[in-house]
């Protein structure tokens, strides 16, 4: 039993942060071009870097009124509060509980000399203190501390998250604007298309089916503008629930996407474990897991607690405050542990393998910044190509209809060959939409796996 204590009380190693592999620059990081000087020494918000009032406005309401972050701010009070509770314990417990009885013995007990009543004023003052010789009560304070540090990076991860999210759905609802747009003028250039065919079918030079063509991709293209309006009514209402709105509430005017990307100035790998609140909020709770490894190490050894009461007793109200009428007590307690059928060890195995997990989870939270950050900047730069393709592909297929159309009216082709380059004007430029979107989002994301603003 002996060599079990002896073997529990080594000294527990000062705490280390996790190694973790890293490299010495991105494998995108030769297509990642830092901006101009001016750029990069942006101080504020991210998302100012967009230059959209709009979002500015909305992304100030989320500091004020997102309800999950209030709920994150709430977590981080509480764990500074148990910090405060856990610091106390540093200091000297005191108490008192001042009493005034009026006491009638029984003359029967075997101890009592006389039966008659007696008054019994009493106040005691109750002090009593832990001597902290092994570590316990600073294990509890580093616990907690490291807890609410952990606490604070969470409220700045999920803040982090939250623009973000709120930035990519903005985005995601102007470029639904931008489509709106798009098959507005895409319904009232095919409206025209309808009335030229009609009239070419009233003068014998079109058929009927002609006409059934050109009704058919109007109104297909109608159904398709009101069907983006399905699409826009959801990321309106998530907005307003992310800016602590009702969705019933709250809207946005229209306002098509015309906006291109900013630059993110480029960091190197290194700067994600100072920058990434997650980051710093998992390595805080591997110092906890580890303070609790030292707390249940000094389990090991005995509690010393100094307790002692002083106070005045009297039987009378009169000489309750008399000199004679003190009295005191000291009596230190050494508490010790001599067999626990193993459940020391448990508990000190318990947090050493929650330590290990901790520190798993650590290594995975940077593993998957470097991947983020990584899958963004090859995003960005195949969309950045693919982006220029789809242009030329959008002029190819403009001037394709604008062929068709001039065929047509010259009685060259069928209207099927007019519907068919209709459909593919559109369908190149609701794709060339939808790369503005993904690429502005791509940049967003970025700047949340970069950690934020530089």
């Amino acid at each position: 039993m002996c060599m079990v204590a002896v073997a529990g009380c080594v000294k527990h190693a000062p705490y280390m942060v996790p190694a973790v592999e890293t490299t010495p620059a991105f494998k995108e990081d030769p297509n990642w071009k830092a901006p101009a000087p001016a750029d990069s020494v942006f101080r504020g918000d991210w998302w100012e870097a967009f230059g959209d009032p709009q979002l500015n406005a909305l992304e100030r309401q989320i500091e004020i009124s997102n309800e999950t972050l209030k709920a994150a701010e709430a977590d981080l009070q509480f764990a500074r509060a148990s910090v405060r509770v856990a610091r106390s314990n540093f200091g000297p417990q005191v108490s008192t509980s001042p009493s005034i009885a009026r006491v009638q013995p029984s003359g029967n007990r075997a101890t009592s000399s006389y039966h008659e009543a007696y008054g019994d004023f009493l106040l005691p003052v109750d002090v009593s203190y832990e001597a902290d010789v092994w570590g316990r009560i600073r294990e509890t304070v580093n616990i907690n501390r490291a807890n609410a540090q952990a606490a604070a990076a969470d409220v700045q991860s999920a803040a982090l998250s939250l623009h973000a999210e709120l930035a990519v759905d903005y985005f995601t609802l102007r470029g639904l604007d931008r489509e709106r747009e798009l098959l507005e003028n895409t319904v009232a250039a095919y409206q025209r298309a309808l009335e030229l065919t009609t009239n070419r079918y009233r003068g014998g030079i079109a058929s009927a089916a002609d006409v059934a063509l050109a009704e058919t991709q109007l109104e297909t293209t109608r159904a398709q503008y009101v069907d983006v309006g399905v699409a826009r009514a959801s990321f309106e209402h998530a907005i307003a629930v992310l800016t602590g709105h009702p969705a019933a509430t709250f809207a946005l005017h229209v306002s098509p996407l015309t906006a291109t990307p900013p630059a993110v100035p480029a960091v190197v790998p290194s700067q994600l474990l100072e920058r990434r609140p997650d980051i710093a909020g998992a390595e805080r709770r591997v110092a906890a897991a580890d303070a609790q490894v030292g707390l249940a190490t000094t389990a090991f050894y005995p509690v010393l607690t100094l307790s002692g009461t002083v106070g005045f007793e009297s039987s009378s109200f009169g000489t309750w405050l008399a000199a004679a009428s003190n009295f005191w007590s000291v009596a230190p307690t050494l508490a010790v542990n001599l067999f626990d059928s193993g459940r020391r060890r448990g508990l000190s195995d318990q947090a050493r393998a929650d330590y290990a997990r901790t520190s798993a989870e650590y290594r995975e939270t940077v593993l998957s910044a470097f991947r983020e950050v990584e899958d963004e900047l090859s995003a960005l730069r195949i969309l950045e190509e693919e982006a220029r393709v789809q242009e030329a592909a959008v002029a190819a297929a403009e001037r394709a209809l604008e062929l068709a159309n001039n065929r047509y009216r010259g009685g060259v082709v069928t209207y099927l060959e007019v519907v068919t380059s209709q459909s593919a004007a559109l369908s190149n430029q609701r794709t060339a939409v939808g790369i503005l979107v993904r690429r502005m989002n791509a940049t967003i994301l970025l700047i949340k796996a970069i950690g934020g603003a530089w």
